[in-house]
């Protein structure tokens, strides 16, 4: 399996594909460490929003927009997992099929796994081995986001969220704290009724997130005015954009956009910080499995039902019960 390295790093897509499911089979580590050096120059693309909403196909028109520009885009389908096989269920795939045949595009398909947070567990590393097979840009698509499925903004560098008009979805954004990881808000399906709304809406909870500065004149709190600093600020404004992406409506200005906030995070060396802060979450992540995983290799068989069953007797709080089991760490 070493050869796969290699043969990934000279563009070879059956090696990319089976790389792919070592990683998915947690069988990838010692290629990942020999592929780590080639990483660090795609600009990852996040996705997500609530199910209904136009993520397949708003992920398809960008791709498309993105080849026409030159550019080779992996992209990473997060689907739910079938309740059957255990694999994902490749509805995303299906509102791709404009994308089948071109040499610069590899779609892949994650199932869940039981994971929350929108993503598969292994999409980090997904992420890194096309990044290594040279993709310029790598659109991951998350499960369709409820209620704390945000974990996409510890992968991207941009996360778009898509809203939908007559979902009645506005206040489940702000409880699922949707709002507050978006670097770009689209409004897909611009097209229907209650459009305005939506838009009206989500800019009433962004001036919540981000109240701009307020003047007294006659009584009256009115919006200050005042010119924009001429040097970059670290502060950036999710803008609302417009699309249809089922006729190919708006996708020009979100390709624009996501430009512009490539633009501002190089400017202020945010991008530099957004990679540390991803890195030490998925450090941290990655450490907390590992010492679960070594303490229960290192427990008796019984310890764990045993401590359940004073626990049950009322002779240990959980507390205590967590610092016996850490005890038990050498």
């Amino acid at each position: 399996m070493t050869q796969l390295v290699p043969e990934l790093l000279a563009g070879n897509r059956r090696a990319l594909a089976r790389l792919l499911t070592l990683v998915e089979n947690d069988q990838a580590e010692a290629e990942l460490s020999q592929l780590y050096a080639h990483t660090g120059k795609t600009w990852v693309l996040g996705v997500t929003g609530a199910p209904g909403t136009g993520k397949s196909t708003l992920v398809n028109e960008i791709t498309k927009a993105y080849r026409q520009a030159g550019k080779t885009v992996g992209i990473i389908a997060v689907d739910p997992t079938s309740p059957f096989s255990g694999g994902a269920i490749l509805g995303d795939r299906i509102r791709m099929r404009d994308l089948s045949g071109d040499p610069g595009v590899f779609i892949r398909s994650m199932a869940t796994r039981g994971n929350l947070g929108g993503l598969a567990r292994t999409t980090r590393d997904a992420i890194r081995v096309l990044d290594a097979a040279g993709y310029d840009i790598v659109i991951v698509e998350t499960v369709g986001a409820g209620q704390n499925e945000v974990d996409i903004v510890r992968a991207a560098h941009t996360t778009i969220v898509v809203e939908a008009p007559g979902l009645g979805d506005e206040v489940q954004a702000i409880k699922a704290g949707i709002l507050e990881i978006a670097d770009l808000l689209v409004v897909n399906k611009a097209d229907r009724q209650g459009v305005a709304h939506t838009i009206n809406a989500l800019k009433m909870m962004l001036e919540l997130g981000h109240p701009v500065e307020k003047v007294n004149h006659h009584g009256r709190a009115l919006t200050a005015t005042t010119p924009p600093p001429a040097t970059p600020t670290r502060f950036w404004l999710p803008p609302i954009l417009q699309t249809v992406a089922a006729e190919g409506k708006g996708i020009d200005e979100v390709l624009a956009a996501v430009d512009n906030h490539r633009r501002h995070l190089e400017e202020t060396q945010g991008l530099q910080a957004l990679e540390a802060e991803h890195l030490r979450i998925e450090l941290l992540d990655r450490l907390r499995d590992g010492l679960l995983a070594r303490l229960l290799r290192e427990l008796p068989p019984d310890a764990l039902a045993r401590l359940v069953g004073q626990m049950q007797a009322r002779e240990i709080d959980p507390h205590s019960a967590i610092k016996t089991l850490m005890g038990k760490l050498s």
